[in-house]
């Protein structure tokens, strides 16, 4: 009723409902088969939409192992959920599991996602989310690289293969999934330049330094093989490396020289950080990791704070 009555009318209507029942004993019916089956059909009608919308086929795995334990937690036809419904269950999924505010916010976005979606195609008449707000959390400052420790890093790599792998990560700003799908004629050693895959099978252009360019040089010379992809395993048959070959590599050149939490996804952080912190304008430094959302790009980057004492004694003293 809520997409038809005013909240003082739904008040109102609450009372006179608690009245009539009151006494009774009002016991949830549990799903038949067909309605379980129309369950999963729209769970799946919503995720070949986001198929189509170019959603990673991670995300959407995340996506529907959300969705499917929401709606079997509350064991109601999806028609029937309702904002108490949902606010009940994530009130207890935070009581039980103790996830962080993030976590928790996520769940709340992909379901808001889903029943926006179950409203735009006529399923509900209103999506139950509207009225749950976004979950709060702290902005938590997140480490990045320092120039010592990637000279550091840089020192520690035994092979030609490493170093040029460390160098490819803390000049282009890339993601290891888009790492790992690099092929050796994709390189533009003249211009220092690839072009990459990213989220949503978008493709855009990524740059290295010169630094870059020589180890890279060095390293594909080294090779002997015939794979063509850009990183290899060093044993024969020389496999392509995977997201967690390369996270292995880099947490052991971390460990090997006392640095904890090294992973690839921080050199793309310190890339932001770093950019922002010389003057890089932010709608470029968007451009350069790939981002769809400016927002996104500033939760990555991290203004040093000392710039922005500068900032503030020249432009308003």
């Amino acid at each position: 009723m809520e997409a038809v009555l005013r909240s003082e009318e739904l008040d109102e209507l609450k009372q006179v409902l608690f009245l009539c029942f009151e006494g009774y004993d009002i016991v949830a019916k549990s799903k038949t088969e067909t309605e379980e089956k129309q369950s999963d059909q729209y769970i799946d009608l919503f995720i070949s939409s986001k198929r189509l919308e170019g959603c990673s086929e991670k995300t959407l795995k995340y996506y529907l192992n959300t969705i499917k334990m929401v709606i079997s937690s509350i064991s109601k036809p999806i028609k029937t959920i309702n904002t108490d419904d949902l606010r009940s269950y994530l009130s207890k999924y935070q009581e039980n599991n103790k996830p962080s505010n993030v976590t928790l916010d996520n769940i709340r976005r992909i379901l808001s996602s889903f029943f926006t979606w179950l409203e735009e195609e006529d399923i509900i008449l209103k999506s139950p989310v509207r009225r749950i707000h976004k979950v709060k959390s702290e902005e938590v400052v997140k480490e990045v690289i320092s120039d010592e420790q990637l000279v550091k890093l840089k020192d520690a790599c035994n092979n030609s293969r490493n170093l040029a792998l460390i160098e490819m990560l803390a000049s282009t700003g890339i993601r290891v999934g888009e790492l790992v799908l690099l092929n050796k004629e994709d390189i533009n050693f003249n211009e220092r330049s690839c072009i990459v895959l990213g989220k949503g099978n978008k493709q855009r252009e990524v740059y290295f330094d010169a630094k870059t360019k020589i180890h890279l040089y060095e390293y594909l010379n080294s090779r002997k093989d015939d794979n063509n992809a850009l990183f290899v395993s060093l044993k024969e048959p020389n496999n392509r490396l995977s997201i967690s070959g390369i996270e292995y590599i880099v947490k052991k050149l971390g460990n090997k020289i006392g640095i904890k939490n090294v992973h690839p996804h921080k050199f793309r952080r310190t890339l932001a950080t770093f950019a922002i912190d010389k003057g890089m304008p932010i709608e470029q430094v968007q451009k350069l990791l790939g981002h769809v959302k400016i927002d996104t790009t500033m939760h990555y980057a991290l203004v040093n704070q000392n710039n922005v004492k500068i900032s503030h004694r020249k432009y308003l003293n």
